[in-house]
């Protein structure tokens, strides 16, 4: 691990840059609102445009990248967030700010391809499950810092979204000035739906389920959380354990899930996640009792993706795990956006108690739904258990990532991007032929 963060430090530096500013924004835009009796609904709906930008973001992404650089393709894309950012301090307008948050969304997976495409490729083979690790460490860092800003500073103004438009401006240093490599271009792999369907449904309702829940967490959790009592520095508090908690739960649960019944764990996951989403909805009140339960509900939360990504993977052959990662992350990315919309409804509706009530309802899913007795092992890889590795599971992320995960074979994801790389010149060539037929004279 040392070696790794040594090696690729100015990437990981601006990893975190990135997730320090990201992790604040979506905290402070949920405080303000709520601090100025904007519709629940709308707060909602800001998080659900911010993943809904990172999901189109991945197809815009690529081209960009193809086109201009890796370098250039940050910058331009980091230079359009802090943007964004800005843009919220220039008006109030919700509808605006709900445009700004998509735009944000787009630019900031294309962010995430960068990062990622240059560590697959400037990574060795035996470096790889570390930088993976290494990668995901500063994820979860950059967001509890990102939530630590708000209890040192907790009186909402200006000076917030000024920081994290310096997060952003500031994250581009690390990647101007770096000498690694450049990487060459990479293609996202086409989603192979009717297969995972048949294959893999149960992971894929987990990953469902996940972003439903995440999404709900990271929009509307603040907005919670200021109706039950906390001031700006508890709730900044309150995130920071909670995501915390889901950070140091990842290898512990790691450790488990590569010697127990995958499925099983899900499943008791979901039984326990039931039971303190309801605790908190009924005793939710400032205090020690109430960190104890959202830290238990953090280490359930953020361990429900890695643990279906890895429940995936024992079904899917190497060839077909890049592709998996797609269609991974496009599934959390319908529920992340669904969930925050489903839940500000909810609340306005109801209450903010009832927040934690759709969430246990969301987690009971997964006790009716994922079923170690249906699980038939027919497609099980011969690997498997494939091994565990962290994962963030909030989009802090691209289907690039896939190439970088020391589960998926190298060779394999090489000859794959060969392959459409031929694939996509030939298409193009075709396409030149065609134009130049039909030009006059």
């Amino acid at each position: 691990m040392p070696s790794a963060f040594t090696a690729f430090s100015s990437l990981y530096l601006a990893t975190l840059l990135m997730l320090l500013g990201s992790g604040l924004l979506s905290t402070y835009l949920g405080l303000r609102l709520a601090g100025e009796g904007v519709n629940e609904i709308w707060i909602g709906l800001l998080m659900t445009g911010y993943y809904v930008g990172l999901v189109l973001g991945a197809s815009v992404g690529h081209r960009m990248i193809a086109k201009v650089g890796h370098i250039r393709a940050f910058v331009a894309s980091a230079g359009l967030v802090t943007a964004s950012v800005l843009g919220h301090a220039l008006t109030g307008k919700v509808e605006i700010w709900l445009v700004l948050r998509v735009v944000a969304g787009m630019a900031m997976m294309c962010q995430y391809m960068v990062l990622e495409s240059w560590l697959n490729e400037q990574a060795e083979s035996h470096q790889r499950g570390s930088v993976f690790a290494g990668y995901m460490v500063v994820t979860f860092l950059g967001l509890v810092l990102g939530q630590v800003v708000l209890t040192l500073r907790p009186e909402l103004a200006i000076e917030h979204l000024i920081l994290v438009a310096m997060c952003f401006s500031l994250c581009l240093i690390p990647v101007a000035v770096t000498n690694r490599l450049h990487p060459a271009p990479l293609h996202p792999a086409p989603m192979k739906v009717k297969i995972f369907f048949q294959r893999i449904p149960q992971a894929l309702t987990t990953v469902l389920v996940s972003g439903l829940l995440l999404g709900a967490f990271y929009g509307m959790t603040p907005v919670f959380a200021s109706e039950v009592g906390l001031d700006t520095s508890d709730i900044g508090v309150f995130m920071a354990v909670t995501i915390g908690a889901g950070l140091i739960a990842q290898w512990p649960v790691g450790w488990l899930s590569d010697r127990l019944d995958r499925s099983r764990m899900i499943q008791i996951n979901g039984i326990i996640l039931t039971g303190v989403a309801m605790l908190i909805a009924i005793s939710a009140s400032p205090g020690f009792w109430l960190l104890a339960l959202t830290a238990l509900f953090g280490l359930l939360i953020f361990t429900l993706y890695p643990l279906a990504v890895a429940l995936a993977n024992d079904h899917i052959e190497q060839e077909d795990r890049v592709p998996l990662a797609a269609m991974l992350l496009v599934t959390f990315g319908v529920g992340a956006s669904v969930g925050p919309l489903l839940a500000s409804v909810i609340m306005k509706l109801l209450g903010a108690h009832w927040l934690y009530v759709f969430m246990g309802l969301s987690s009971f899913i997964l006790v009716l739904k994922v079923r170690p007795e249906t699980v038939t092992g027919e497609h099980l890889v011969q690997e498997a258990p494939v091994h565990f590795m962290p994962s963030a599971g909030n989009l802090a992320s691209s289907p690039l990532a896939a190439a970088l995960d020391p589960r998926v074979d190298e060779q394999m994801v090489v000859e794959q991007m060969i392959d459409e790389s031929e694939a996509y010149a030939v298409t193009v060539s075709e396409r030149d032929e065609d134009q130049a037929d039909h030009r006059p004279g």
